[in-house]
């Protein structure tokens, strides 16, 4: 399947304001930009296929790839003056490079893309700024044998606040994490069909236009998932990844697994 990654948003919360700032997923987490980690994992999974919906800073994701080191994270052989690979992370790869403007919201930059879609009844969707474990083929099959028309990966807040229940005169009757009360939110890995343009007008977004409009009619399908996920809204998320990738702590690199 076609992968659409959305990277053209400004992600205020990660820049530190200075003209040129890099786009957030071309942030680094190890060697590589957040972008590169979300891509992989689809690779792993066998869809190599890209498009990228770009926007703000798409000359740092042009530039990353047009002049792409194979050897940052892959072993090589320096004979005679010459790099042989011993492996290779994007040769297979088609990656098809899309300006969908600087401001346009999510469901105006996937319209942008629509002819890049053509043929294809089902394709994939991601944030590119979202790291996780969860199984792709499950996720797949189960939104095949479904009558919907689009599915949504949804986790349990993230977030260490706490909900406090309150009794009328004040008395806190409960403390409970956010994290364990009955709530899913959006965890930003997509599944759709090409009826999802029927619901997203221009200028209009994914979730809030297009995917509120399925789940009016039923044909939203959720994918709960627990194990791994991690956003990076933040600095302190980014480098939070960072951290644990240098520590080897790394559950979302399912491309690491043994085979």
């Amino acid at each position: 399947m076609k992968v659409v990654l959305f990277c053209g948003g400004y992600g205020t919360r990660m820049r530190s304001g200075t003209p040129g700032d890099v786009p957030k997923p071309m942030q680094l987490v190890g060697p590589r930009p957040l972008i590169w980690h979300v891509m992989r994992y689809y690779a792993h999974f066998g869809h190599t296929d890209f498009v990228l919906c770009l926007g703000y800073g798409a000359h740092h994701i042009k530039e990353f790839f047009l002049n792409y080191q194979e050897t940052t994270s892959n072993d090589f052989v320096l004979r005679g003056g010459q790099v042989e690979l011993l492996s290779t992370d994007i040769s297979d790869w088609s990656i098809t490079f899309v300006q969908t403007g600087i401001e346009s919201p999510i469901g105006e930059r996937l319209r942008r893309v629509r002819e890049h879609l053509e043929g294809e009844e089902v394709f994939l969707a991601n944030y590119a700024d979202v790291l996780t474990d969860a199984p792709l083929p499950d996720i797949i099959d189960r939104f095949n044998g479904g009558d919907v028309g689009a599915s949504m990966m949804v986790v349990p807040p993230p977030a260490t606040f706490h909900c406090i229940e309150v009794g009328e005169n004040g008395q806190v009757g409960g403390v409970t994490p956010v994290s364990e009360m009955p709530l899913w939110v959006n965890g930003g890995y997509f599944v759709l069909r090409q009826e999802i343009f029927d619901h997203i007008p221009s200028g209009g977004d994914l979730v809030a236009d297009g995917c509120f409009a399925l789940a009016k009619s039923g044909r939203l399908l959720a994918y709960p998932h627990r194990g791994y996920w991690r956003p990076t809204d933040t600095v302190k998320e980014r480098l939070a990844l960072d951290e644990a990738y240098s520590r080897g702590d790394r559950p979302w690199a399912v491309w690491e697994r043994p085979a």
